[in-house]
């Protein structure tokens, strides 16, 4: 049987119990006195005894807890009322029990190491989630300047008091973008020896990170403190690793009055400077790409025309999808080296389209260039260009027209010659459109082609079209799938008469471009020849044309 004390109403059995449990027990009545107290709660908290009120003797938030506490109609455990607070450096949770004389029993549990995991898992969480939150923001644009901003901003805001992100040297200047918390991020161009700050010339090499411990804050030289900083009291200093080659370095400052970076923060940041170093290789690497692919495009796009020796040349050019600049239709005008010999004119297409197609036009173009010495004989040229691309890796074949053009009197000799292309159009005074009489074999594709060369004579005002299919096979109108054909071609070429060649070329693109809409097409080009009904004087760059003269 068990007996139980009247006074207190503790059970003395169970008294002796909790007197030797192995964790901190306290049992105080509804007015906040202390009944038992046993040898661990004794340890735990010195000047809790029996007959001392609480709220000498526990911490605040456990004699708050206790007189908030209700003493329910029976008695038994209410977990709803768990609560939890410091003691000295360990962290408790509190569990009261209501006993039936109307005492409450207290045992506490260190949950110190509970707490500590726990804060490390919301730890982990946070920083996994902002990894992910800056390889988006990161990731989402391939502007290295850009790139380069959102690091410092990020690593100023989460990681230290301020930031800086440094690239690879350019010439003798290292670029700098520097963040501050809470401000906006600043570029610079600084002409210094990155060796100057301990640990950073060798970041920009790709070594690993030196220790926090070895670097010491007060050596950072006045380019890495930001204005108004004050004292630097800890600084990081790690590499943002790239695709092969370094994308260069992060600095990390801290105030001295902050915490000095841990080990584990250390860790964090190289974590979080792999990601940057990622985003910002790409975009280096995007933007070098980009360079490279800018000059080729220049490179391979059709020139401006204009008048050469007398004669008009316009030209025009549309790739098959807007967002490219080049494609397979291409053309040329090679003025004639010496005064008086005919100027040569290349329009061609090759089979395909976009950046594949480009190419075999630039190697067309510059085939044609070196034989421009044979320029008076289409045929010959011809021969050696399909033997030049029979000879090549390329599987691809083309079709183009030649055509010479010489100023005779008020005149303009023709001689043209086409390879498998769309025969040139000849636009009369009169508004008759005739087509010059040439036929021949495409380039690349067999071994023995032939070509019949046509010789025509353009009268003050007529002119010469050379076109591509892509104008005349554009598909649109009104049901989106006719053909604008050859036809169409030639009723808008007979309204051109004695138009200037840059408007006959506008001319001709504003239709097929009204034709297909926003649909789909073929590349197209186009090149008019004209004889100008008068002599222009050259102005001073030899180029623009001058007054009129009869």
């Amino acid at each position: 049987m068990t007996s139980t004390n009247a006074e207190s109403g503790i059970d003395v059995q169970a008294g002796s119990l909790w007197s030797r449990a192995p964790y901190p027990v306290l049992l105080a009545d509804l007015q906040g006195a202390l009944v038992l107290v046993n040898e661990a709660a004794g340890a735990l908290l010195p000047r809790a005894r029996p007959g001392a009120l609480m709220a000498d003797a526990v911490p605040a938030w456990l004699s708050s807890a206790h007189a908030a506490l209700r003493v329910p109609r029976q008695a038994g455990v209410d977990r709803s009322v768990v609560v939890s607070g410091e003691v000295g450096e360990r962290v408790f949770e509190a569990h009261p029990t209501i006993q039936d004389g109307g005492t409450v029993l207290w045992w506490l549990v260190d949950a110190t190491d509970h707490r500590l995991v726990q804060e490390a898992l919301r730890m982990e969480r946070e920083r996994t989630a902002f990894l992910g939150r800056a390889s988006n923001l990161l990731l989402s644009s391939l502007n290295l300047d850009r790139c380069m901003d959102d690091t410092a901003q990020l690593a100023a805001e989460h990681l230290a008091d301020a930031a800086l992100v440094v690239a690879p040297l350019r010439g003798t200047r290292l670029p700098v973008v520097t963040c501050l918390r809470g401000e906006s991020p600043a570029a610079s161009s600084q002409s210094v020896d990155p060796d100057d700050v301990p640990g950073l010339g060798e970041a920009l090499q790709g070594f690993p990170p030196v220790p926090t411990r070895w670097v010491d804050p007060a050596a950072a030289p006045d380019w890495v403190v930001p204005e108004e900083f004050g004292p630097v009291g800890s600084m990081v200093i790690t590499p943002l690793p790239g695709h092969g080659v370094p994308a260069g370095a992060l600095i990390l400052l801290r105030r001295s009055g902050s915490a000095a970076f841990t080990e584990e923060e250390e860790v964090f940041a190289r974590l979080f400077a792999a990601r940057a170093g990622a985003a910002m290789s790409a975009a280096r690497l995007y933007a070098d790409q980009s360079a490279i692919a800018d000059v080729l495009m220049r490179e391979l796009l059709p020139p401006s025309l204009h008048q050469v020796s007398g004669v008009d040349f316009a030209g025009g050019y549309r790739p098959s999808e807007d967002h490219q600049r080049i494609g397979g239709d291409f053309y040329d005008v090679h003025p004639a080296v010496t005064e008086g010999d005919p100027s040569l004119v290349v329009l061609g297409d090759v089979c395909g389209k976009g950046l594949e197609a480009a190419v075999l036009t630039g190697k067309i173009r510059n085939t044609l260039h070196a034989l421009l010495p044979l320029a008076d004989d289409h045929q010959r040229m011809l021969s050696l260009l399909n033997i030049a691309l029979l000879n090549s890796h390329h599987t691809r074949f083309a079709t183009m027209v030649l055509a010479s053009a010489v100023r005779e009197g008020r005149s303009v000799r023709m001689r043209v010659t086409s390879a498998g292309h769309p025969a040139p159009l000849v636009v009369r005074t009169g508004g008759t459109v005739e087509e010059a009489d040439t036929r021949g074999t495409l380039v690349g594709a067999i071994p023995d082609i032939r070509a019949d060369t046509a010789d025509f004579v353009l009268a003050p005002g007529e002119t010469c079209v050379l076109y591509t299919d892509g104008i005349t096979e554009a598909r649109g109108g009104p049901l989106g799938d006719t053909m604008f054909s050859e036809a169409r071609l030639r009723r808008a070429l007979a309204e051109c008469v004695g138009m200037p060649a840059e408007s006959i070329v506008e001319h001709i693109q504003m239709l097929a471009a009204q034709w297909v809409g926003k649909g789909q097409h073929d590349d197209m080009a186009v090149v008019v020849i004209s004889a100008p009904r008068s002599h222009h004087l050259s102005a001073v760059n030899g180029h623009t044309r001058g007054r009129f003269t009869a």
